[in-house]
């Protein structure tokens, strides 16, 4: 059976000081995850165990994340992190200063519900 998107949500994270990659990456999550309510867990059978999560964050150097510990602070599913080149490095011409800033993508999917449940009035 294959797998449906049920949820995407974007956000934007950022370290402004210390070029923490970790804690932008952090952030950007955080973010997305602030965008969402779920109430068809509390409107269907359908249980978050169920849910598989997939997390894209992008940064100017992956290699500085760790996946795993981003996995910990997902709150529902089963997650899959990846760390992938992108977001952005600001540096300030001034001081030298470079600010981190990271994207992150949270997708949700369920295995298909076709002609499982039928939504009411």
């Amino acid at each position: 059976m294959s797998a449906q998107r049920f949820i995407i949500e974007m956000g934007m994270g950022n370290d402004l000081h210390g070029m923490d990659y970790q804690k932008a990456a952090v952030r950007a999550i955080e973010d997305a995850i602030r965008h969402s309510t779920i109430p068809m867990f509390l409107n269907t059978p359908l249980d978050h165990q169920d849910m598989a999560v997939k997390v894209t964050v992008g940064v100017q150097e992956p290699e500085r994340v760790d996946p795993e510990a981003l996995k910990a602070g997902l709150p529902r599913g089963c997650a899959t992190v990846q760390v992938v080149f992108g977001g952005q490095n600001v540096t300030d011409p001034g001081s030298g200063e470079t600010l981190v800033i990271a994207t992150a993508a949270v997708e949700a999917f369920f295995p298909s519900q076709v002609g499982k449940w039928v939504l009411g009035a």
